[in-house]
């Protein structure tokens, strides 16, 4: 309910604004279950198949409530816009990946190596902005 004055000079700052939606989005945490389904071994970045790689993040996309389809969908397009924009502001598709995978796509548990699930996550990240048309 917080009414924020954008044109104050302390939102100039992007990594600001960045630090904003990421804490915002972490907030959200069951907004993003995009994590395999008990029945599912393992990420869909761990499928070496490109192909059955890509239908499995598609259809875990798919498989989210609405709410959360929607938001994903709008967040990544925002995302997208961004990487189209790598020139100016250098977040290349990888960039983008590096620093929002581990804010939106958690381990269920933090059990395994943390190094290993940020390669997972910013891999799932990368594809769905690669994909963008294809997985919405």
């Amino acid at each position: 309910d917080e009414q924020l004055d954008l044109d104050d000079g302390r939102w100039e700052d992007i990594h600001v604004v960045t630090g904003a939606l990421k804490l915002f989005l972490r907030e959200l945490r069951m907004l993003w279950p995009l994590e395999p389904a008990p029945t599912v071994p393992s990420l869909p970045a761990e499928i070496q198949d490109p192909s059955l790689r890509g239908r499995c993040i598609r259809d875990l996309v798919l498989s989210l409530p609405p709410a959360h389809h929607d938001t994903m969908k709008v967040l990544f397009r925002h995302l997208c816009r961004v990487v189209e924009h790598k020139e100016e502001n250098r977040m290349s598709v990888q960039s983008v990946a590096i620093v929002f995978g581990p804010t939106l796509l958690r381990p269920a548990s933090e059990e395994a190596s943390m190094a290993m699930h940020m390669v997972f996550q910013n891999q799932v990240v990368e594809h769905i902005l690669n994909h963008y048309g294809y997985i919405f």
